[in-house]
């Protein structure tokens, strides 16, 4: 299928669609996806990645192993090195019987390769009569840090569909230096399984968050009762393990562990702690911070990473896992021993909960930009049938035309947060300059992924330099299928 054919369909389809119900357009969508042509033959030269979309299962304890989809019959996926600058070839094989997309998190690339439906990135098609399909993504890689590879495809009512499923990793970029002072490096991502709805939701994100400044939301849609169907887990793991199966990471004293954290989850954000031991946070999504700070309690949105140095220097065995004793009981989390200790995993609570991205960054305020785009976040409980909708600026998605940037300019969009979560905020293909959260200004932290406080407020700055389609969402599935993504465009 030509990319003209396949834009023409997809354009017929959303044309049909529009006049139908939300369940109706969801089919629609899903039904010309189905319709796409195999892939062509394999191209002649190699890739320098191949990823391969399929069934696998998880072992989470030796009596806990579940079947999802995953990369190259893992889940996490293998952890893909690449070098800044160099473009690099990804073949991805689809053995599974619906289209994918497979999205580069935190990466600057072009929208037809982003991994995305609706920046017009094509679908990598379901196999056909058992045949797999196949499509190349071609890109140079940028900028270094520590970035993520994930499905993009839209779940809505399907739990097994989208980021629900086992189809993520990590992807590092190296750059031209890496200082190297470190002696183990590890990559570590958080992530829940088995996942179900439920109308009651005990949303503990704010514990600790930095000063409240709140937004006044109208009273009208601040009431959440009769609340929408919103998803949960009960099952946790860190990597492919939950707590107290696998092997423990193994150290030293005196070792500097370089940790690299993902919060892979599809459903909420979370808290982590290492008993007996403080976090160096030296990166926020991959990005040098300008004023790395030791913590005790790391705050992770789904969809962000936290590169962090540890010194062991406190022999033992000892428990790293998310603060809540639910949570961690239930397998979020991970054991830590010592050479030649032999005790019994211990887990103490942290002294604070406290969580403020500004301490990592400079002192003085960020420069003023060219342009200010307020962006109102609202959920209406139970407006989409059974599910929650959600409203930027009083509608959902598309936007159509709302959002148009000018390429060269500099622009801050400002959070106003006017519901009951703390939403994890993604704007792809760009780095975001967090500039205030909740009152507090600041400059100096460039993520592309924030966390807005449940009625809360944060700015970021961003250059409008990535012409073409630009997806910004909230990166909780059940969020983003449901109204909470818009469509930025250039002019």
């Amino acid at each position: 299928m030509q990319r003209r054919d396949f834009l023409k369909l997809g354009s017929l389809s959303l044309a049909a669609s529009r006049s139908l119900s939300p369940a109706g357009q969801r089919s629609a969508r899903l039904a010309a996806q189905m319709q796409m042509a195999p892939q062509s033959a394999p191209p002649t030269t190699p890739a320098d990645i191949t990823l391969k979309i399929a069934p696998v299962t998880v072992e989470l304890s030796p009596d806990r192993i579940l079947s999802t989809i995953g990369y190259n019959g893992l889940s996490p996926g293998p952890v893909l090195r690449m070098k800044e600058g160099k473009p690099t070839t990804i073949d991805v094989i689809n053995s599974t019987d619906v289209p994918e997309l497979v999205h580069w998190h935190g990466l600057t690339i072009p929208a037809e390769v982003d991994g995305v439906d609706e920046e017009g990135t094509p679908f990598i098609a379901a196999q056909q009569n058992g045949v797999p399909t196949r499509r190349r993504y071609q890109f140079t890689p940028r900028p270094a840090g520590s970035r993520w590879y994930h499905s993009h495809a839209m779940a809505e009512s399907d739990l097994h569909r989208g980021a629900y499923t086992g189809q993520f990793g990590f992807l590092m970029i190296d750059g031209p230096t890496d200082p190297g002072q470190y002696d183990q490096e590890l990559f570590l991502a958080l992530r829940d399984w088995e996942p179900f709805f439920t109308t009651a939701m005990e949303d503990t994100d704010e514990q600790g968050q930095v000063d409240p400044m709140p937004e006044k939301p109208d009273q009208s849609r601040m009431n959440t009762n009769p609340n929408g169907f919103e998803v949960n887990s009960l099952t946790y793991s860190i990597n492919d393990r939950s707590l107290g199966s696998g092997e423990p990471i193994r150290v030293k004293e005196g070792q500097r562990v370089l940790f690299h954290f993902l919060n892979a989850s599809a459903i909420e954000n979370r808290r982590l702690a290492f008993t007996g031991h403080k976090f160096k946070v030296l990166a926020l999504d991959g990005n040098p911070v300008p004023n790395p700070q030791s913590v005790e309690t790391l705050f992770v949105g789904a969809g962000e990473r936290i590169d962090a140095l540890v010194e062991m220097n406190n022999p033992g065995v000892w428990i790293l896992g998310a603060t809540e004793d639910q949570i961690r009981s239930a397998g979020l989390g991970i054991i830590v021993e010592y050479a030649n200790q032999h005790k019994q995993p211990f887990w103490k609570a942290p002294s604070t909960l406290r969580w403020d991205y500004t301490i990592f960054a400079n002192s003085t305020p960020a420069k003023d930009p060219d342009h200010t785009i307020e962006m109102i976040f609202e959920k209406i409980p139970g407006g989409s049938g059974k599910f929650n909708l959600f409203l930027v600026n009083g509608k959902p998605y598309p936007h159509e035309n709302e959002f148009v940037l000018t390429q060269g300019q500099r622009y801050r969009l400002v959070f106003r947060n006017r519901t009951d979560d703390a939403h994890p905020l993604h704007l792809h293909r760009h780095q975001l300059e967090l500039t205030e959260i909740n009152g507090h200004k600041t400059s100096g932290i460039v993520k592309d992924t924030v966390v807005v406080p449940m009625y809360g407020r944060a700015s970021v700055d961003f250059t409008a330099d990535q012409p073409g389609l630009t997806l910004f969402h909230c990166h909780i599935q059940n969020h983003m299928d449901f109204g909470f993504k818009a469509l930025f465009r250039y002019a």
